[in-house]
């Protein structure tokens, strides 16, 4: 098969794949060697300053043995299939490197005749990247679940980051849709990596030569919508990983219905604005001090989708406000809506030299069309009124989204390459 093929199935295959992100690695340039991961953070969207970053995301095969009944690439959907060679993913990645059509690679695959074979493959791939193409790029690595802990850790001594994707919130939802997965084989890596990671950073306290495990750590996906699971159940689960397993970042993927079962829901659009609410409270638990029980509970377990998860535990704790913006501690000011982590500091630092008025809020960075409604300044209350219906009104018109359009296809970094594909291998 010519490679201009494989990229263009492989590619498209990888789409479903969300969890690209920031590396936050340290590895450095060596000697005759090609990339350097450890200025700035490698991401498949936008850093702060506003630069596109991108990545060669690709599977390595979109050949496996399981048939999840949501996945594309399933074993009994009637797919092309194909699968690159381990010099041909180590060729591709350091040409489009030196082309500056890429900064780092994403690299995930099917699982090819079982787990560990196809862990063998993917270290195979990544050890050639590193020691005989010298690439130190940032690399992006999806571990197999199932495979030995091994050769996971074999993996982690080549790449930045790795993730092991959950992808269904629940063990009934493995049970119903992806029964030849269980819990066990995805949890048991993740507390691996976990734990490697800190041994790691443990020895190389008292030793002088640095060790690299998995240097950026590691981070996962759910899959929203394709099973019954409510919000509260995701950032259930969302809070235990990030305490239990340190990640980076647990990734939100709104279900695609790309095929139909009678097991999966009869949607005709992905929930991109419930996707868009879990990574809001997402942010919240990560930054901002709140836990899932303060967001969510069982007789209110789906977020509101026309306001957003702050607004919602501000209007549900109305008593606790108006807050006073120049007697608020810094943990108190980030429970308001419309303050931010850098306005609340900016906040904390600028009353030390006079007090705050409302006008001086806006200069802040405080969005007062929301903030309003829960502050005073200088003992004077800004908002219209202080009745819950009323607030739920306003903050939902304020917080209005907006229908979305779901992307038809992932936008392609090959389509203008033509013939010359071939010609990047040499």
């Amino acid at each position: 098969m010519e490679l201009e093929t494989k990229l263009e199935i492989l590619s498209a295959a990888a789409k479903y794949d969300v969890s690209c992100s920031s590396s936050g690695s340290n590895r450095k340039n060596t000697p005759n060697g090609l990339g350097n991961s450890h200025k700035a953070g490698i991401c498949h969207s936008w850093s702060e300053d506003g630069r596109c970053i991108s990545l060669l995301k690709i599977l390595f095969s979109n050949q496996c043995i399981y048939n999840c009944t949501y996945c594309v690439n399933r074993c009994s959907n009637d797919t092309k299939r194909a699968a690159f060679t381990p010099y041909e993913v180590a060729a591709l990645t350091t040409n489009f490197y030196r082309r500056n059509y890429i900064e780092g690679l994403f690299l995930s695959s099917g699982v090819i005749k079982n787990p560990d074979y196809t862990m063998e493959l993917l270290i195979k791939t990544v050890k050639l990247l590193r020691e005989e193409f010298h690439f130190n790029g940032y690399i992006h690595l999806k571990a197999i679940p199932g495979a030995d802990t091994r050769l996971i850790h074999e993996a982690g001594l080549y790449v930045d980051r790795m993730s092991v994707n959950i992808e269904l919130p629940s063990s009934q939802g493995l049970k119903l849709l992806a029964p030849d997965k269980n819990k066990e084989s995805i949890i048991k890596p993740m507390g691996f990596i976990n734990n490697a990671i800190a041994a790691v950073k443990e020895e190389n306290k008292i030793y002088r030569k640095k060790q690299s495990f998995v240097p950026a750590g590691q981070s996962t996906q759910l899959i929203v919508g394709a099973t019954p699971d409510h919000d509260y159940n995701i950032i259930k689960l969302s809070e235990n990983l990030y305490r239990h397993f340190k990640l980076k970042r647990v990734y939100y993927s709104a279900y695609v219905p790309v095929v139909e079962h009678p097991n999966l829901p009869a949607i005709n659009k992905p929930p991109l604005l419930r996707e868009h609410r879990l990574y809001q409270a997402d942010w919240l638990m990560r930054y901002y001090s709140f836990n899932a029980d303060e967001l969510l509970n069982d007789g209110s377990p789906d977020f509101d989708l026309e306001l957003d998860p702050k607004s919602c535990w501000a209007i549900r704790n109305l008593h606790i406000f108006p807050i006073e913006i120049n007697k608020a501690d810094y943990q108190t000011l980030l429970r308001i809506p419309g303050i931010g982590v850098k306005s609340a500091q900016t906040i904390v630092s600028s009353r030390k030299l006079c007090s705050l008025g409302y006008d001086d809020l806006k200069k802040l960075g405080v969005v007062l069309k929301r903030a309003r409604h829960f502050i005073t300044c200088k003992g004077k209350f800004y908002g219209n009124s202080f009745n819950e219906a009323f607030l739920r009104d306003e903050l939902a018109a304020e917080n209005s989204v907006g229908s979305k359009k779901v992307c038809s296809g992932q936008i392609s970094m090959f389509s203008y390459f033509g013939n010359n594909l071939n010609s990047l291998l040499q």
